[in-house]
């Protein structure tokens, strides 16, 4: 049976300087053990959420409920911040003249000293940071600091963590490691997991559950794998994948039958046909992207992508055959 710990009532958030930044009539269930990506453009209010979920911001409207509960906003605790919940900032609030376990083991209370000792080595060789304990923060790449604050966000065992744009600061190889990190903590501890990210992948790839924003408003939510296949928003489908928008009168030149205003097609949906015949799209331009390459056609002025698997294999005025294997309408 699911449990619902977080829920959103009708909550708004107004800001005067800028209206699009806040929330507008916010309603979310949030299950234990979920984690939930939250996914817009800049200032969709991506991070407003996140800090209203976690106290640090009060909602002008609406309640905002923990297990059931009213749940306490700036105003009404000393300290703001839920007990329940820690959040990963970019700065990561660490002391860099101390050494990694001291980091670790600050949250923690000295009543008995050889178990927090041994709780924070435990949490150490989760996150394989093990062999840095002895090390001072500000002798730590950006990687590894941010491995040390995951490890001193969770030593406490909250039950929620919320994380703002936790991959910001790092390149390609570390990303795709601190993903595995946080995909590992929401398998083996169990923890609800809050991410916001600029970068729809990470969503993709970690979320059981997307939420969608736009101008601080929901607009669809749900798994990724059913979000990204049956998006009901134009926004959203650009937002997640390469997707290619055409007219009603695009789609009819390219001989596809619409009722609706606009037809959408993401990349994979163009398949690459050889043969002598009907090869009526031009290779405009090509994107290698490493085991594949993004090919830019055109047809009478009307542009797609196709991604091929074969690098190589076309060059630049090519004429090419495609299948259109489906497209959305909006």
């Amino acid at each position: 049976m699911s449990t619902i710990l977080i829920s959103l009532e009708n909550v708004s958030l107004n800001y005067i300087e800028n209206s699009f930044a806040g929330l507008s009539e916010i309603n979310l269930s949030i299950e234990k053990g979920d984690f939930i990506s939250v996914v817009g453009e800049s200032g969709s209010g991506k991070s407003t959420l996140l800090k209203i979920i976690y106290g640090l911001l009060a909602p002008d409207s609406g309640e905002v409920l923990f297990k059931g509960r009213h749940l306490e906003g700036p105003h009404e605790k000393l300290i703001p911040g839920h007990d329940s919940m820690k959040m990963l900032s970019q700065d990561f609030n660490l002391n860099i003249y101390a050494r990694v376990y001291e980091n670790i083991e600050s949250l923690l209370s000295n009543e008995d000293l050889k178990g927090k000792k041994q709780k924070a080595a435990d949490m150490m060789a989760l996150l394989r940071i093990e062999h840095l304990a002895n090390k001072k923060i500000v002798e730590l790449s950006g990687g590894e600091q941010q491995r040390v604050a995951l490890a001193r966000a969770i030593i406490t065992e909250p039950e929620v963590l919320l994380l703002d744009e936790p991959f910001s600061q790092l390149d390609a190889l570390l990303k795709a490691q601190f993903r595995t990190d946080l995909k590992n903590l929401s398998d083996q501890l169990g923890i609800t997991i809050i991410l916001v990210s600029h970068d729809p992948l990470d969503g993709l790839t970690l979320a059981n559950k997307m939420i969608i924003l736009k101008e601080g408003k929901l607009i669809e939510s749900g798994s990724p794998e059913y979000i990204y296949a049956n998006p009901s928003h134009i926004y959203t489908a650009k937002l997640l994948g390469n997707a290619f928008v055409l007219s009603a009168a695009e789609a009819k030149v390219l001989g596809m039958k619409t009722k609706m205003n606009s037809v959408m097609i993401y990349p994979e949906w163009v398949q690459l046909k050889s043969g002598w015949s009907s090869k009526t799209y031009v290779v405009k331009e090509i994107f290698f992207k490493g085991f594949y390459e993004d090919l830019l056609l055109e047809r009478n002025g009307i542009e797609l992508i196709a991604i091929n698997m074969k690098p190589g294999s076309y060059k630049k005025g090519d004429r090419v055959q495609v299948i259109l294997n489906n497209y959305l309408e909006f």
